[in-house]
C-alpha cells in the first residue's frame, strides 16, 4: 500500500507553493478594524497568477484544457491557499466546476468550463441555506414552468451576466444565505428541492432577472451575499438534476473545508513555534517550558489527526474506495476534526502569544477570524458529529 502523493499531485503544490508564496496575509484592512467588508472583490493578480499556473483547471478534464487530476490535488492546492489566507475562490469555483463536468449538460460544460480554467469565469455555491442549519436544498424550490415559450436571451453565454436559455423549464423562488463571494461570481450554484422533494443543483447567473444580492460580510471580514430568487426562470440545461449531484459537490466542499483548516493550522502553529523560541522568561525562551511544549503538543497531535482523516475522506470521494460507512462517514468524521481542531490551534496559538496575539499590526487575529468561519462552514463538529450518529445507526459495522 501505497501512501505517497503522486508526481502530478506533488507538482501541483509545488506550483501553489509558487504562486501563494507572494501572498501577503495582511495585505488587506483587518476585519478587527473595518466595519464592513475588507476588500470589495477578489484579489484579482492572485487569481490571474492561479490561472497562469494552471491551478484552476487542475480538476478539470484534459478536453476542457484541464490536467485530469482529483479531489486530493485540489486539497493540496487549498491547503497552501489557506496558509496565506489566499482571497480567492478556489473551493467554490473547482468543487461547482468539478460538479458541472460530472453531472452538467455536456454543451454547457463544453462552453463554461474551459473559461473557468484561464480565470475569466468565478464560480461560487449556496452551500448555507436561509439561516445555516438547516438543509440548504431546502432553502429554495425547483418547480416546472408552465409556460416554457416564455424565455428569453441566452444563459448558456460565458460571461455569465444574464438572460435564461432558450428553453425556460424551471422557475426558482427561495434564499440562500451567506454566498461566498456572490457579487464578483458570474455563476451561483443554487440547490434546490422539487415538489417530489428530490435535490436538484440550479446554475444561476448573477445578472439575470428575478436575482438580487444582499451583502453580507463573514466572521473573516470578506464579502458575502444573500441571494434571493424570485421567479427566476432557467432552461433545462442549467437544472442538474442527476440523482446525487448535489450530496457530492456538498461532499466536494466539506472536504476541502477542511483541506483550508489544515493549512491555516499549520500556518499558526509554525508562527507560535517561532514566536515562543524567540519570547524569553527569566533568561529562557519560553517554548522550553513543559507547558508551552505540552500544549503546543497537543495542537500537533490535532494537525495530524486533521490530515489523516481528510485525506482519508479525499481518497474515498476521488476513488471511490469501500469502506464501513459510506464517504458521508469519512467526511463528516474530518470536518469534526477540522472544525474541533482549527478552534484549538488558535486559541492555543492566542493563549501563549499573550497580549501580543491580540495585536491588529501582528496577522495572528487575522488567522483566528479564518478560523472560525472554517470551523462553523458547512456545519461545526456537532452537527457532523449528528450525522455520524446517524449513519452508525443505519449502517451495521459488522
Amino acid at each position: 500500500m501505497d501512501f505517497n502523493f503522486t508526481e502530478e499531485q506533488q507538482a501541483a503544490v509545488e506550483a501553489a507553493r509558487a504562486v501563494f508564496s507572494g501572498v501577503v496575509p495582511d495585505a488587506v484592512p483587518s476585519p478587527a478594524l473595518v466595519p464592513g467588508a475588507v476588500a470589495e472583490d477578489i484579489d484579482r493578480p492572485l487569481w490571474a497568477a492561479l490561472a497562469a499556473g494552471d491551478l484552476l483547471s487542475l480538476t478539470l478534464s484534459p478536453e476542457h484544457g484541464g490536467a485530469g487530476l482529483d479531489l486530493i490535488a485540489l486539497c493540496l492546492v487549498l491547503r497552501e491557499s489557506a496558509k496565506v489566507l489566499a482571497r480567492v475562490p478556489v473551493l467554490e469555483t473547482c468543487t461547482v466546476a468539478m460538479a458541472i463536468q460530472r453531472y452538467g449538460d455536456e454543451a454547457l460544460a463544453a462552453e463554461l468550463l474551459p473559461a473557468v480554467g484561464r480565470g475569466e469565469l468565478v464560480l461560487t455555491v449556496g452551500a448555507n441555506g436561509r439561516s445555516g442549519h438547516d438543509p440548504a436544498e431546502l432553502a429554495v424550490t425547483a418547480r416546472p414552468d408552465g409556460d416554457a415559450s416564455g424565455a428569453a436571451g441566452d444563459a448558456s453565454r460565458a460571461d455569465g451576466d444574464g438572460g435564461n436559455s432558450s428553453e425556460t423549464v424551471w422557475v426558482l423562488d427561495g434564499v440562500q444565505s451567506a454566498v461566498p463571494w456572490a457579487q464578483t461570481a458570474n455563476w451561483i450554484a443554487v440547490p434546490a428541492h422539487t415538489g417530489e422533494g428530490r435535490a436538484v443543483l440550479a446554475l444561476v447567473s448573477r445578472g439575470q432577472d428575478g436575482v438580487t444580492i444582499a451583502e453580507q460580510v463573514s466572521t473573516s471580514g470578506e464579502l458575502f451575499g444573500e441571494v434571493r430568487l424570485d421567479a427566476v426562470r432557467i432552461g433545462r440545461r442549467e437544472l442538474i438534476d442527476a440523482t446525487g449531484a448535489w450530496e457530492w459537490l456538498h461532499a466536494l466542499l466539506t472536504t476541502g473545508t477542511c483541506a483550508l483548516a489544515l493549512g491555516l493550522g499549520e500556518a499558526v502553529l509554525a508562527m507560535t513555534s517561532q514566536y515562543t523560541g524567540k519570547r524569553e522568561q527569566f533568561g529562557f525562551p519560553v517554548a522550553t517550558f513543559q507547558s508551552v511544549a505540552v500544549q503546543t503538543a497537543d495542537r500537533y497531535i490535532d494537525l495530524r489527526a486533521m490530515e489523516v482523516t481528510l485525506w482519508q475522506a479525499a481518497w474515498r470521494i476521488a476513488t471511490g474506495g469501500s469502506g464501513a460507512l459510506p464517504p458521508a462517514g469519512d467526511v463528516a468524521v474530518a470536518k469534526i476534526w477540522a472544525s474541533d481542531g482549527v478552534r484549538r490551534v488558535v486559541q492555543t496559538a492566542q493563549h501563549l502569544h499573550g497580549g501580543f496575539g491580540a495585536d491588529t499590526d501582528y496577522p495572528l487575529h487575522r488567522f483566528h477570524a479564518w478560523a472560525k468561519q472554517i470551523e462553523l462552514s458547512l456545519g461545526p463538529a456537532a452537527a457532523h458529529e449528528e450525522a455520524l450518529g446517524d449513519l452508525l445507526a443505519a449502517h451495521s459495522l459488522d
